[in-house]
């Protein structure tokens, strides 16, 4: 991870250190303030009434006020101090701004691109300064209220931390301007636009958790490859970010729910969509996503339509026809193209809200920044932040039906239990790279930087659903278990049902209800959480940062992913899911076909050599290789058969590890079967030529001799005949004969 103050130098960093929070001299003032109280015995006493003409009496100032005026002066030195530099990075951004315009498009120079990545980096600086500094006031506030448990104040001074503009300020155009630059200096402001329907593209769409402290060190590195979309364009008020709002249907049984979450083929996610802060929205999308396996070469779809917002509800009911919405397509100017392709999604969306009793279920909300290059889809980046989920109806009101709404009442309150604030970003990284081409360098680090965990499949309806109507799931996604997110999921969670009597006997008593503090989370129970959790969002110390770490690989590691051609990297660390006993046993079976096919080879070998020995009491003595035919065949086996074992073994493991580790992806060796079959083709081929050279020796032995022999000599007929019968009977008779 980048430390704070890497990108400053030495001077700088002198000047920012005087401007921290200091921490050591509120501590002791909270020291001072125990002492005084331990020195009086009991809180010192103070009036409720007063009077304007008597004068009290002067005397120092308790540790405990002095306290709380070192604390407002320290948030307005921070405050100062902040402000000062950003109005300072502001004018360096807008001056650079100007010199880039007269450089011509696409013509990189290298040291306006140096003075703008510099002016990045000492923004991010800023911001891990601003972070220490937030995080020091929680953590003397949270001192003081245990130091001094009579004077709590950690609950208020948390909010009004909140409203500072150090802490609360908008610095999008600051990232939108800097774009820009980048932007031109690169010269992807124009160019010839990349059709997404060509042939030969493989398409990936992955999902990411961004820790909120990482969110702008991620923004700056996407921008310095890829611009900033901005939705508002032409405005004064320049904005990386859109604000999206998703409705979701679904009906009493969580059918939709269901089936996305067990991706089954063909299921559908139905929703109603709108952008903007406006309300009610002007313009509404209805949209379909169907799911596709994509083993099969097929990919999702997802298809949408527009309706204005007051034809939303009558849609939804089926009061809003089909002919209707053709009529007034018609009367917009509509093409018949265009009204074909809008009537076909309009009805076949209607009848599956009519038929499944769909309703608006869960919404989610959060601001959307796009990087993209106008002119090339090839890579694609959208990384949502404060996503938000919210339940649409009401546990104490009416739901949307009853009150003829298509989404929640903005006038109702909103109870915890029915909201869930989802605490990190998601990035979505689409890629569209024609078939054998990797992924940019860029892209490589970004992924590897440990600024992203990846979580597969990762969906927000999945997760608002599941933590806001847990009484109607039968089925949770595996990221419920992460640490960072249970503590939002706790929150959203309804309080343990308390002790038979105990209302009512505060009722006669006249007590009032006990307001809720932090410390009570942990009384909470979410029904989805267990008592420990098996995940864990990758923490701090595992970040590299951008191309400055390599993790190390064990010897299985290095042998599957360190020959040439080297396969793409590896995305990024992923949260690790929850793995099914069928992926243990499909390695095991993978294994046992291996070693089944060794076994095989290796018993005919085995047996070859046995009967070879059995047979075989003597050799001639010209002694010639295909004499040991049976032998060599055997010798040829044996070792493909021993290898294959060692293979199989291997791979076994290693998929083990991997799998043991959760942390499941493509673990497929493409180049150690091609290497077996080889090796097998290899030695059949040799089996096979020894077999035809032993073939031909055997057939020029049994050829006539056409020329007449020499006579032989008076005692040749003595030896010659019993050595020929010998071959036939044996050798004892030969012996006799010579003995005779």
């Amino acid at each position: 991870m980048v430390r704070f103050g890497e990108y400053l130098d030495q001077r700088t960093r002198d000047e920012w250190d005087t401007k921290y929070l200091d921490y050591k001299g509120l501590k002791d003032l909270i020291k001072e303030a125990q002492k005084e109280i331990e020195s009086q015995g009991t809180v010192a006493f103070s009036p409720r009434t007063t009077s304007l003409t008597v004068v009290r009496p002067r005397a120092q100032k308790p540790a405990d006020e002095r306290f709380f005026e070192k604390l407002e002066s320290e948030m307005a030195k921070i405050d100062k101090f902040t402000k000062a530099q950003l109005s300072t990075l502001k004018k360096r951004v807008k001056s650079l701004r100007e010199q880039v315009k007269d450089v011509k498009e696409g013509e990189g120079n290298s040291q306006l691109t140096q003075e703008a990545k510099d002016i990045g980096d000492e923004f991010l600086a800023l911001e891990k300064f601003v972070n220490l500094n937030y995080l020091g006031f929680h953590k003397i506030l949270k001192k003081h209220d245990k130091v001094l448990p009579h004077a709590p104040c950690q609950q208020f001074y948390l909010s009004h931390l909140h409203q500072q503009s150090w802490v609360q300020g908008n610095f999008s155009d600051f990232l939108v301007m800097l774009s820009s630059i980048y932007s031109k200096l690169r010269g992807d402001v124009s160019g010839v636009k990349n059709e997404d329907s060509a042939q030969g593209f493989v398409r990936s769409t992955t999902k990411y958790w961004v820790r909120t402290t990482d969110i702008s060190a991620v923004k700056h590195h996407i921008l310095q490859h890829l611009p900033v979309f901005q939705y508002n364009q032409g405005s004064d008020d320049q904005q990386d970010y859109q604000l999206v709002n998703s409705v979701y249907l679904d009906n009493s049984s969580m059918e939709l729910y269901h089936g996305r979450l067990d991706k089954r083929p063909n299921a559908i996610a139905v929703r109603i969509r709108w952008y903007g802060d406006k309300d009610p929205p002007t313009t509404c999308f209805v949209e379909r996503k169907t799911h596709r396996e994509s083993w099969k070469g097929e990919e999702s779809v997802k298809e949408r339509f527009t309706l204005p917002e007051d034809k939303m509800v009558p849609y939804l009911e089926g009061e809003y026809t089909l002919q209707q919405a053709q009529r007034d397509l018609k009367a917009k100017g509509k093409s018949p193209d265009e009204i074909e392709k809008f009537s076909k999604l309009f009805a076949e969306i209607q009848q599956q809200i009519d038929t499944k009793q769909l309703r608006p279920m869960v919404r989610t909300q959060y601001l959307r920044t796009a990087f993209q290059i106008p002119f090339d889809s090839t890579v694609r980046i959208s990384l949502d932040t404060n996503l938000t989920m919210i339940k649409e109806n009401p546990t104490d009101g009416p739901t949307c039906t009853v009150a003829g709404r298509w989404y929640r009442d903005p006038a109702l309150p909103l109870p915890r239990t029915e909201v869930t604030r989802f605490p990190h970003g998601v990035l979505e990284v689409k890629l569209s790279l024609p078939e054998g081409q990797k992924a940019p360098e860029w892209v490589a680090d970004l992924l590897d930087s440990g600024y992203l965990t990846e979580v597969h499949k990762f969906s927000k309806f999945i997760h608002g659903t599941a933590t806001l109507l847990p009484e109607l799931v039968q089925a949770v996604p595996y990221w419920v278990d992460d640490e960072s997110v249970r503590p939002s999921m706790l929150q959203s969670a309804p309080a343990p049902p308390q002790n038979i009597g105990a209302p009512a006997a505060q009722q006669s008593m006249g007590a009032k209800p006990r307001r809720r503090t932090n410390a009570d989370l942990d009384e909470l129970q979410h029904p989805l959480l267990g008592d420990q959790p098996t995940l864990q969002l990758m923490t701090p110390k595992d970040a590299t940062g951008f191309g400055k770490g390599k993790e190390k690989k064990g010897f299985f590691d290095w042998y599957f992913n360190s020959r040439k051609p080297k396969d793409p990297q590896p995305m990024a660390r992923t949260t690790p899911m929850r793995i099914e006993p069928k992926t243990f046993f499909a390695n095991e079976r993978t294994f046992l076909s291996w070693l089944h096919m060794a076994v095989t080879i290796g018993s005919i070998a085995a047996a070859l050599l046995g009967f070879a020995g059995v047979t075989e009491s003597h050799k001639k003595p010209d002694i010639r290789f295909t004499d040991y035919l049976v032998e060599t065949i055997s010798l040829i086996l044996l070792p493909v058969a021993v290898l294959m074992c060692a293979y199989a073994l291997t791979v076994f493991i290693w998929r083990a590890r991997a799998i043991a580790k959760k942390q499941v992806g493509h673990i497929d060796d493409r180049f150690g079967p091609l290497g077996l079959a080889a090796a097998v083709v290899l030695a059949l081929t040799a089996i096979l030529i020894i077999s035809i050279v032993d073939f031909a020796e055997q057939l020029k032995a049994k050829e006539p001799h056409h020329a007449t022999p020499a006579a032989p000599p008076l005692a040749a007929p003595a030896t010659w005949l019993p050595t020929q019968r010998s071959s036939l009977r044996g050798l004892p008779f030969q012996d006799h004969l010579q003995q005779a």
